[in-house]
């Protein structure tokens, strides 16, 4: 079946009974496709070599939820959601889907993108577009053009019903419709939520709340105000600050006071009407379950997934839940799964008063419920709580694991100790798992795929590196994996066992004394946060948390003498240098304190007269490069491994020669 075309206003309109026709039982839960505009072709007309052109077509999806089957139940208060005639629980989403004109011409993969706080970032991550847009269609917006060369049909629905609505968290446009949870005797629910203000100028005058408030009587709340996150809180007095209008942000008194630069604001506040926003789970899991089956996609053999950052926390929770086995067919929904950057933890989703956009580093968002075991994909037992459990435990006694690759940059370890996703919680590596693998992609900061530049609030230069190359060939040998039974290259992490894996303090890292450079070993700590005795239940009543201790290891990649990362998927800017690249930086105000997802890039000299005079440890451009010649060398020496290897795909292998052929490095 082809879509029809038509301009804004004229839709498509697949009603239940014509679903049943176009899809399997799988997605019966699905009840309504709406394709609002087609944009056919799309990408400026461009044809993308033996695949063509590709279409866009952009609507609105509406499902149902029977929330007493087990594989709903796990969703925090879906029992409390209205429910229809029927007993269902209803949601909408807006989607889109990117596909081949022709669908014979594709490769019949499905790319579902897990979206970032609704925006869509995958045309940055793996085709290297200099922007990303949310709404592509011009030829710019599909940049190298690499997925739709592949024939791959792009899938986007939003599961997210928190951060869109919310002011000042970056929400985009494809946002879950989802019910507004309340009593059972109809009454509306109020309880805690914390809102977490960083503020890194002078020039902030009022701050967003996440929820309404039940009251706008500030004694009824506690504002207060500290530097780092283990300072002790400094109360504003309740007469020094009041809600903004109907309570959709707070402001200091006097009118006109900014807040304090280099500080973190906390506000603990009764809040009232959650949404149900684990039900974003299920969304997704029944729009893929559908597209699976729908001609809509163009006849799918294998779905799978890609992200960047927090919805990759999200398919770790996904998996975790259970959210992988289809509602009807109880088979899996992804047959893949492709996270960047999700790091050990999970998602402030599951849980009444969510707030999925907060995410755990070093310096912010401390006090939130993401950082908790299981951390890791393997069943294990927690030595801290003594717990037993695992991120694969629900899909295996099911038969309904995807393959997982799981990649991440330096920064997931020391913005969100990141290494419990491959050790213990007594800090012990962790055997390779069936299913399962993971990469370090070295030297790289915590990114979207589209370089960074400047210094913004970090005190040294950031890294600019991406990923973008070494996830094109992860996707690759995931499809592999997938279709033909190819096993990936084996995980590349660092280890306890070769010394790879190495405590934060300087001498254990090895990361060289650069003259202007601070080192302090800054990491996230391993916490053990208190919520409350409902918190299991997704209920966080303890607000904030109470800190029992850092009990879990924390532990770091260690460096060569350059200070670049000796482990992991060493792509040929850290195999053959121009300068050290972190994950780690630290922030202007306060300068103790890491500098969030970024990275710092440390230039080389170029000579050994500059360097000595400088100080610098390291050895120059010209000390390690001979000619210009031998550069290129390194380079392609670097790159040749690396395709060997399977972790670089020849096209991105020639891109890094043909870079270093036209760099003035040993000229």
């Amino acid at each position: 079946m082809r879509a029809h075309r038509s301009s804004a206003g004229g839709a498509l309109l697949v009603g239940m009974a014509s679903v049943a026709a176009l899809a399997t039982p799988a997605s019966a839960r699905v009840t309504q496709i709406e394709i609002a505009t087609t944009q056919s072709p799309t990408f400026d007309g461009v044809s993308f070599g033996n695949v063509g052109p590709y279409e866009k077509l952009a609507g609105r999806i509406r499902g149902e939820l029977d929330p007493g089957d087990p594989l709903n139940a796990v969703i925090t208060d879906i029992g409390l959601a209205p429910q229809n005639a029927a007993g269902r629980v209803e949601y909408a989403s807006n989607v889109m889907i990117i596909r081949p004109v022709d669908a014979s011409r594709g490769n019949h993969r499905l790319l579902m993108e897990i979206n970032n706080r609704g925006n869509i970032l995958v045309f940055g991550l793996l085709n290297d577009a200099a922007h990303n847009s949310n709404d592509p269609g011009a030829a710019a917006d599909g940049g190298n053009g690499y997925l739709m060369r592949q024939g791959y049909t792009i899938a986007e629905i939003g599961w997210d019903a928190i951060s869109g609505a919310t002011p000042g968290v970056g929400g985009g446009p494809f946002i879950l419709d989802a019910p507004v949870a309340s009593n059972a005797d109809g009454s509306g629910i109020v309880g805690k939520s914390l809102d977490e203000f960083v503020i890194d100028d002078g020039s902030t005058l009022s701050a967003p709340l996440t929820y309404r408030p039940a009251s706008l009587d500030t004694a009824d709340a506690t504002l207060t105000v500290r530097a780092q996150e283990f300072d002790r809180p400094e109360v504003v007095p309740s007469d020094r600050w009041h809600y903004q209008g109907d309570g959709s942000a707070i402001s200091l008194l006097p009118d006109g006071t900014t807040f304090r630069a280099g500080s973190l604001y906390e506000l603990v506040y009764p809040a009232r009407n959650p949404k149900v926003a684990g039900i974003g789970f299920a969304a997704v899991r029944d729009f893929a379950a559908l597209l699976r089956a729908n001609p809509l996609a163009g006849n799918v053999q294998h779905v799978y997934s890609t992200c960047v950052s927090q919805p990759c926390r999200f398919m770790r929770d996904f998996v975790a839940l259970g959210f992988n086995e289809a509602e009807q067919t109880h088979r899996p929904v992804f047959d893949g799964v492709l996270n960047w950057v999700g790091g050990a933890s999970g998602l402030y989703l599951n849980d009444r008063f969510a707030q999925p956009f907060r995410t755990h580093r070093e310096h912010i968002g401390r006090w939130y419920p993401e950082f908790k075991f299981p951390f890791a994909y393997q069943t294990t037992t927690d030595g801290v709580t003594g717990r037993t459990d695992g991120l694969l435990r629900r899909c295996t006694a099911s038969s309904t694991c995807p393959n997982i690759i799981d990649a991440n940059s330096e920064n997931e370890y020391w913005a969100k100790d990141g290494a419990l996703l491959h050790t213990d919680t007594q800090g012990n590596d962790l055997s390779e798992i069936a299913g399962v693998r993971l990469y370090l992609v070295a030297g790289r900061p915590h990114g979207d795929g589209i370089p960074v530049s400047g210094r913004g609030i970090c005190q040294q230069p950031r890294n600019p590196l991406v990923a973008n190359p070494a996830l094109r060939a992860l996707l690759v040998a995931l499809d592999a994996w997938v279709s033909t039974g190819a096993e990936p290259p084996p995980s590349m992490v660092p280890r306890v066992a070769d010394g790879t894996l190495v405590n934060p303090a300087q001498g254990a890292v090895g990361f060289p004394h650069i003259p202007g450079v601070a080192y302090n070993g800054r990491a996230h700590t391993g916490d053990l946060l208190d919520f409350g005795p409902q918190s299991g239940a997704g209920l966080t009543t303890t607000l904030p948390p109470v800190l029992l201790g850092a009990p879990y290891p924390v532990a770091v990649p260690k460096t060569d003498a350059d200070g670049n990362v000796l482990a992991g998927i060493r792509l040929p800017d850290i195999a053959a240098p121009v300068a050290t690249y972190t994950g780690w930086n630290l922030r202007k105000n306060p300068p103790q304190e890491g500098c969030d997802a970024s990275g710092m890039v440390l230039p080389f000299t170029r000579t050994r007269a500059v360097r000595e005079a400088a100080g610098d440890p390291r050895p120059s451009l010209a000390e390690r490069y001979p000619d210009h010649a031998a550069y290129v060398q390194a380079v392609a020496a670097a790159a040749g491994r690396l395709r060997d290897q399977r972790l670089l795909l020849p096209e991105d292998a020639e891109r890094y020669v043909k870079a270093a052929r036209d760099s003035d490095v040993g000229n």
